[in-house]
């Protein structure tokens, strides 16, 4: 493959770019990610690790698709929790009210 790679995201922790890897590559898209030595290099600091996941240019805009589509529907799926987790704790209340009564 003589194409040019291009950083999609950048990570502090390999193990979410390996991740997101994962997640492209499940989607059919090439991915490598770049960087996850440097932690040991400098013996672990997180403040050193720029962890780059990158595809091939011609891949770059169904990446970013599939990329930002995961962040939005991680961020739905949070926003669901704490909706979800708020109703839990009206409804015991609610309840402790009703058994006092």
């Amino acid at each position: 493959m003589n194409e040019k790679l291009v950083t999609v995201a950048r990570f502090s922790d390999y193990m979410e770019a390996e991740m997101a890897k994962q997640l492209l590559e499940g989607e059919g898209i090439t991915a490598f990610v770049m960087g996850q030595n440097v932690a040991s290099i400098y013996g672990g600091v997180p403040a050193a690790v720029d962890v780059q996941l990158q595809t091939p240019e011609s891949q770059v805009a169904r990446a970013m698709e599939v990329l930002e589509s995961a962040i939005s529907h991680e961020a739905e799926d949070s926003e669901q929790d704490e909706l979800e987790g708020s109703g839990d704790f009206e409804d015991e209340d609610e309840n402790d009210l009703e058994e006092q009564e």
